[in-house]
Parts: C-alpha cells; structure tokens; sequence
C-alpha cells in the first residue's frame, strides 16, 4: 500500500545517501540492505516486487506502485516464526513452482513468499533472516545503530520518581546528586535499600513501604519471597490510605508451614491507618493470580501461596489466571484462526472459496498446527476476560471498601504486573491519559522488572560475557558513543542479571505475549468507556507496533538494571518521545487522540459489572493483516473523525475572521477619531477665518471712512476681487498660502470728482469750502468732519510702506 512508506517514515528520517540497490528512498537512518531479491511474489495479495532484508526489518517493496507494502515488511524482532517447509492446500495462480517462504509475526501476521525456482534467492533470505532475526548480542540490535538524539531518552529514574511524589501530592522537577529526595508522611515512606539492586535484582533502586517497617525488616523479608520481590506499593490513595500492593509468591514450602515474622509484619503494614502500628487496620485481600491448582504444585517447588491464619485481617483469593505458556499457544491459535477465516490469508485464497466453498473455513497451511474451527477454541477471548475480570473485582475492593490489595502470581512480573497495572487504570483517571499511561508503563512494567527481553526472545546483557572486549570496542567506536556506554567500561566483565542467560531453545518456550495481551485488556475496556480515555485505539496499536519492533530502547532488557548496565538511556532512542512527535505533527485532530474523550464523565474510578466484561477481538490489531477492510475504524468514527477535523478547520477560519474583523474595527475607530478631530479643526479654523473676517471688513471701512483706499496685493497674479474671494472662503482645500500685502493710499481729487462714491459727490455740491481747484482738506476746512481736522498733516508715507502678512490666512 501506498502509505506503507508513511508509517516508519513519517517523521523524515535521515536517508541513505549512498544508492546501492535503488532502495535507498525507503531506508531508515542507519538502515542497510543485507541482501534483496527480485520478482518475489506476495501470496497474500498476489503482487510481485522487490524483497530486502535489512539489519532492522523485512521489507518488500511492489515493483507495480514502488511503494512499501506493508503487509510484507516486518522488523526482525517482530517475526516469531519462519519456516520453508510449506504447503498449500490451495495453490494460487502461477506459484505451482516457486519456492515457498512464511512468515509469522509476533502482531498477528502471516505471510507467504514466492521466489523463482533453482535460483537460491529463498536460501540467501532464509540464511539472512536466521542470522539477523535473532542476534546473539545485545548491541546488534538496530537500536544501538541510530542516533538517540533525535528521540533522546530521559531519566527513567526521574520519571519513576515523579510519579512517587505524584502518590505524596507533591511535585518534583529535577533529581538530585543526593538523596534529599526522599520523602514520606504519616502512613508511607521513600526508600533507597535498594539503590545498589542488592535487596532485589529485579526492582527499581526506590521503592515505597510502609513507613512503620524499617529497612532492616524488608532485609529480612526478601529472602521469604521468590527472587527476592518482598511486598511493596505500587498505588495508593491519598483519600483512604488504601494501598495496592505487588510481590512474588511467598516460599512457604510443602505443607505451607514456613513462616517469616518480617514478612507478617511488612504485609500488614500494608492495611495500617497510621504508622502507628496499634492503629486500627483495614482489611487486606490477598489475590494469587493463578489456578489454585498451580499454587499448591508450587508448594513442592518450595513456593505456595499464603496462608489468611498467618496475616491479620486478611483473605486469599484465586484468580485462575493461566500462564505464559497458554497464552503463547492461545494467540498462535487465534492468528491461526484469523488467517484462514480471512479476507485474504497467507495462501492467497478467500475462505469463501477455499475448498469449493463447501464448508465455512477448511484447511490452511500445513506447517502450522491443526486449524481452531471457532473463535472460541483459541481460547484468548476467555483469557482476556479473566485477566479484565480480576483486575475490575481488585478495583471495586479498594474504591468500594477502601480495603488493601496484595497482588502475586510466581515470580511476579508477569500476571501480576497485568493486574496491578489494570486495577491502576482502573482507579486512577490520570492513567487513562497519555502522561499517565506512560507513567503506568514506566513504572509497573518497566522498573518493576518485567522480563521484555525473554518474552520477546532477544538477547539481554547476561550474554554480554561471551561477547570479547575487541568486538563491543569495534561496535562501540564505530557508533561513536564507546565513552558514554557503560558497556564500555564493563567490556569483558560478566554482567550477569538476576535471571541466568537462556540458549535460544530456553528463550523460545519464555517468549510470550504477556504485554499485548494487557494492551488488549485496554482497548476493551476503551471500547466500553469511550469518554473515559484520551488516547484511541490506534495509538494502542502503534505503541504496540514499535515496542515488538525494537526499534527502542525502553523496552530492552529484563528489569532496570539490566538497562543501567546497558546504557540503554543514553545510547538508544525514547518510544515516548517517537510517539509524541507523531501526534505533535497531527495535532489534536491525529488518530492517537480519542474523539469522544470527556474526563468530566469519568473523574473516578471506573468499575466495569462483571456482565459487561465480555471481550471481543480487537479489530485494528488482530484482523488488520487478514481483514484490513474491517480492521479500519467504524464509518461512524471514521466520519466523526472527519467532521471533526473539518470543524477545527472551521473553527480556525473563524478565530482568523475574527481576529481580522477586530483588526478591522480597530483602524475604522482610529479612522474615525481622527476624522472626528479634523473636523473640529475644520469647524474652529472656519469660525475664525470668519470673524477675521468680520474684523478686517470693519477696518477696511473705518480706513476708506477716513478718505482712504485699502490696496491688497500678493506675490501671485490675482486681482483683487479674486484675492478677496480666496482669502475669505470656506473650501478647506484652497491652503495655498498668500503673501499678502496690504497698502493704503489717500483719495486723489479725481477720483472723488469722478467716482461714484456718495461722500465725494456731496463734497462737491454742498462744501463750502471747496474751491475751484478742488478740496483742499487736510489743509483747509472740511464741512464734512468738521474742523477739528484742519492742519492735521497725514503720514501718507507710512500707509503706502505698510505691509500686512495676515497669520489667519496660514491656518
């Protein structure tokens, strides 16, 4: 499929740039073709192409679209099972005689290969697969060969301890060189007893006890308690003190007649309402996760189960859970089912068709082991409601009657881990977000030691010893970490774990889907409480994806100080921080967020009724490779999906529109303000335009009053009439300014003989003391203004130099 490329490729890994094999455009960083063949056909989808395995998966690439198809590319680690011994109860078309190859895939797949006969491509790949497919070295590993910065790995120390102090209502932001971040309070307390991982191999270096047990007393409870995994608490609620708590089963022996005070002591510590050990306790519940049977055959074995007469206040209950063994052989039986029952399964043929259509399913590939008629006779649907059922009745003990939790099974990393994690999820809300989850995982299957590498099938640091100091030298330098990996420092040095090294036999009968299983758990429940988690059921198949991949380091090894030994935080990449970019790029429309999450509706614990515990097969993981059509999500889910991420395109348009719109609002008020204020101007610079106006009109008559001409002149070419009708009017855009002269001159004697002005032709009839030569005024009387003017002497002078620039005509 197309967007085959997409799904390792997503965050643009750095590419090859070295061509070799005209692959390079679909490896990853470090990535590098160990061998590929040409016209390998794809039973499953009947498609030719290309077939490479590389040092980190199997990778087919169709030779019709050139795109990955990801049916056919498998990480290494991720394949269980390869075989050549391969034979079709229905042959497809043209493969009578092509060499065969199948793969089975720990996530549920099986596929089939068909290379050209006599030409020794199936033998080259099965030689590869067989070397690379198991390495014998932690470091081959293809997270050792990418650069961790990308994905840089936190302290797995310090997110351990924040989610301690999450348990105390406090918060913590770095860790310290010492030890000051220890803390307790009145019922539990932080301690570092196994700081060295000499109390227990197995268990993260802090732990939380009860605060009225001293260390000296979890020393002597540890060697009652197989390998040394004494009682500890796992959660706990701030609100009633109660506690759940995980161990191993303890070493009561034949007869159950082994006693330890220590241990008495440090479990009913667990139910105290105080430090105080004459407080009054809660009742404790006990729960051994396996068969009773088992329990009792382990008695022989030196181990056993508890006994209520020995610990106060306390009750045993048996959970019936299988082992690791069922489970393994009840999901192989599960993908067989769904590979026959299959749209398309590995032989290439529908089972509507297969044998004639004459019964429902029929026959498979015979290398595998007799084909499970029903869903229910692979017995995994059974499982996970055993494993949901106990984990819900432990939940409703702690909400309901704010009782104490004892959790076991053997050893106690494998089924106790499932149930103490789900109860978790269960009571606590904060677990059903991505923070949380994480927080979950970290703690209950990572520090408290559950064996990934023998359920897995890889190699851990107890194989380190066989290895020579030259080779982990050579490897190291050519990674060019060698300094910061403690395996540098130990090269050569036995780094034995608490779980002695396994040949590849022993590690086979250990692998075991134990983590899926649990995830299975988690998608069941999401399917009944839709609004109670923020991530979605894809997000859960991806997380799955890469830690079958091992593309990280987080899920190496066996317990934490296996990984300390490895170096594994510093040398190797963090899923989380994979995962997180993921979604960073989506944003709240990627397909890891749950649309339909509320947490509102579900602010507490959930506690599914026992009638609702009724599992179904989970659809995107377990029937994407043979029924990918069905394996989608819903079209209600896909088409809320969609809708959903319209409306946040929607909404975004909307925010910018109106953002915009404010914008917009803002420039029209400041437009308007501004237009508002020029306009006052505009009103206050016309009134004064006007009464200057006025005023000037007033002085030019008191001047011609006085026998007077008022001349007004300027530097441009305008006559009078026309400079009066410029300097008095109203258009605010005539603001071209005017050098304005004003000049005043006396009346000539012709002018009043032969103008028409009232005053000089009433002179001129009327003055007595007018002569022939004509007015003789100032010099004479004047029967107009009287005689007080006689011998004035006028400064005509003055009046023809006087030049007014008038300033209102600037404004």
């Amino acid at each position: 499929m197309a967007d085959g490329v997409g799904t390792w490729n997503v965050l643009e890994w750095t590419q090859v740039t070295t061509p070799k094999h005209g692959l390079e455009k679909f490896l990853l960083e470090a990535e590098d073709v160990i061998v590929h063949k040409t016209g390998v056909v794809l039973l499953n989808t009947d498609e030719a192409g290309i077939l490479a395995v590389t040092n980190f998966r199997l990778l087919f690439v169709s030779r019709a679209s050139k795109c990955i198809i990801e049916l056919g590319t498998i990480p290494l680690t991720t394949i269980e099972k390869i075989t050549d011994d391969v034979k079709l109860t229905s042959v497809p078309r043209n493969s009578e005689k092509r060499e065969l190859l199948q793969v089975i895939g720990k996530d549920m797949r099986v596929v089939t290969f068909a290379f050209l006969p006599k030409t020794m491509q199936r033998s080259a790949v099965m030689d590869v697969l067989k070397r690379y497919r198991k390495p014998v070295q932690l470091w081959e590993l293809y997270a050792f060969q990418c650069d961790p910065s990308k994905f840089k790995n936190s302290n797995p120390k310090l997110r351990l301890l924040k989610e301690y102090y999450r348990f105390f209502g406090k918060r913590l932001l770095h860790l310290p060189e010492d030890e000051s971040y220890i803390i307790s309070n009145d019922r539990w307390r932080m301690t570092t007893i196994n700081s060295n991982y000499t109390l227990c191999p197995t268990y993260p270096s802090v732990l939380v006890v009860p605060k009225s047990i001293s260390d000296e007393e979890l020393l002597q409870a540890a060697s009652f308690r197989t390998s040394r995994r004494i009682p500890v608490i796992s959660w706990c609620n701030p609100g009633s003190g109660a506690v759940l708590a995980r161990s191993s089963q303890p070493r009561v022996g034949p007869f159950m007649s082994s006693r330890n005070h220590s241990d008495e002591r440090l479990v009913a510590g667990l139910c105290s309402s105080s430090a105080d050990s004459s407080a009054s306790r809660r009742k404790l519940y006990i729960v051994d996760a396996r068969p009773i049977a088992n329990a009792l055959a382990n008695n022989v074995k030196g181990g056993g189960s508890e006994s209520s007469s020995n610990y106060f206040k306390s009750e045993v209950v048996f959970l019936g859970i299988d082992n690791i063994h069922v489970m393994r052989e009840s999901l192989s039986r599960l993908r067989e089912y769904v590979d026959t029952h299959g749209t398309t399964s590995s032989d290439g043929t529908s089972s509507f068709l297969r044998n004639g259509g004459s019964t429902w399913g029929g026959g498979n590939l015979s290398s595998m082991s007799g084909s499970a008629s029903t869903l229910g006779d692979t017995g995994w649907l059974t499982h996970v409601q055993n494993v949901l059922s106990g984990a819900a009745w432990i939940a409703a003990r702690i909400a309901l009657e704010s009782a104490s939790v004892l959790v076991h099974c053997s050893d106690g990393w494998d089924r106790t881990t499932q149930l103490v994690s789900l109860a978790s999820l269960l009571l606590d809300p904060y677990y059903r977000t991505f923070k949380g989850f994480q927080a979950l995982v970290d703690k209950d299957w990572l520090a408290f030691g559950h064996p990934f590498a023998d359920r897995m099938g890889i190699p851990t640091v107890t194989d380190l010893a066989t290895s020579t100091s030259t080779e982990m030298l050579t490897r190291q330098s050519s990674m060019g970490n060698a300094s910061s990996s403690p395996l540098h420092s130990q090269s050569g040095s036995n780094l034995a774990g608490a779980r002695g090294g396994t040949n590849h036999n022993q590690a086979s009968d250990n692998i075991s889907p134990i983590l899926l299983q649990w995830v299975d758990c988690v998608f069941q429940l999401l399917r009944l409480y839709p609004c109670a988690f923020e991530f979605s059921s894809r997000f859960l198949v991806d997380f799955l994806d890469a830690v079958l991949s091992c593309r990280f380091g987080n899920f190496l090894c066996n317990c934490e100080r296996e990984r300390q030994q490895a170096g594994i935080s510093e040398v190797c990449g963090c899923i989380w921080i994979y995962l997180s970019d993921l979604r960073a790029i989506g944003g709240r429309s990627h397909e890891h967020f749950n649309l339909f999450y509320d947490p509102s509706r579900h602010e507490g614990p959930i506690l599914p009724p026992a009638a609702a515990l009724a599992p179904t097969i989970w659809p995107q993981f377990h029937l994407r490779w043979a029924c990918p059509s069905e394996a989608h999500a819903s079209e209600f889910e896909s088409m809320w999906r969609t809708m959903n991420k319209k409306y946040s395109e929607t909404s975004k348009a909307k925010e910018l529109a109106e953002s915009k719109a404010k914008d917009l609002e803002s420039k029209t008020e400041s437009l308007s303000e501004e237009l508002r204020k020029e306009k006052q101007k505009s009103s206050s610079a016309l009134a004064t335009v006007n009464r200057v106006r006025r005023e000037n009109l007033a002085i030019k008559r008191a001047v011609q009053s006085l026998g007077c001409r008022v001349n007004l002149s300027t530097n441009q070419s305008h006559t009078s009439s026309d400079l009066m009708a410029s300097t008095y009017s109203d258009d605010p855009s005539d603001r071209s300014p005017h050098d304005l002269s004003v000049s005043i001159s006396a009346i000539e004697d012709a002018g009043v003989v032969s103008g028409g002005n009232p005053l000089s032709r009433v002179c001129e009839s009327m003055c007595p003391f007018r002569t022939k030569d004509g007015c003789k005024w100032p010099n004479e009387q004047c029967a107009q203004l009287g005689s007080q003017f006689v011998g004035l002497k006028a400064d005509f002078g003055a009046f023809e130099n006087l030049s007014i620039d008038d300033q209102y005509f600037h404004s």
